[in-house]
């Protein structure tokens, strides 16, 4: 049964593109121990989310992408909430933002205290994704892409669909 911090490992791995990582400095990066980074890397590929070649483990790109656009939003539903301060995600987010500017609703954030955007509470895929995006701007949009295909109208997903599609396809 996966879990939200599957995806953020498969995510990271997509932002890391073809470098190479270790179980010790991957976790310390996401803020995970290395025994839940270990199984989340497990439940990926018995998901069939990554795949195994040699010693090396990469994501299937095909198979997330299927994942992320088509089956995510039934699987992971976010939670909205109160108006926040926070950290933005969604249509909100770059590369969205430059699409969606000047919508007169408060945009979707991942409640954060030291966040610098007041909008509606949207919960974040996993409790340490907002820390782990702050310092990885191409980890950042991948979760704010996939948050728009998770909570977002039907352009705001389209349009974040195709761009996380440009991004799978850079990776492979």
């Amino acid at each position: 049964m996966l879990k939200p911090q599957d995806i953020l490992v498969m995510l990271k791995l997509v932002a890391l593109g073809q470098r190479p990582w270790s179980y010790a400095w991957l976790a310390v990066d996401l803020g995970m121990s290395p025994s839940q980074l270990h199984s989340a890397v497990q439940r990926a590929l018995a998901a069939q989310l990554a795949v195994k070649k040699g010693d090396v483990i990469t994501p299937h790109i095909r198979n997330l992408e299927e994942f992320l656009i088509h089956g995510l939003k039934y699987v992971f539903v976010p939670e909205l909430g109160q108006p926040s301060r926070g950290m933005p995600t969604g249509y909100a987010a770059p590369p969205l933002a430059r699409h969606f500017s000047g919508s007169s609703e408060p945009p979707p954030v991942w409640p954060d205290p030291e966040g610098t955007v007041r909008g509606s509470a949207f919960s974040p895929l996993y409790k340490l994704a907002p820390q782990a995006a702050r310092s990885d701007p191409a980890l950042y949009e991948l979760l704010a892409l996939v948050d728009a295909i998770r909570g977002g109208r039907a352009r705001e997903r389209a349009l974040a669909a195709k761009e996380l599609s440009k991004r799978l396809a850079k990776y492979a």
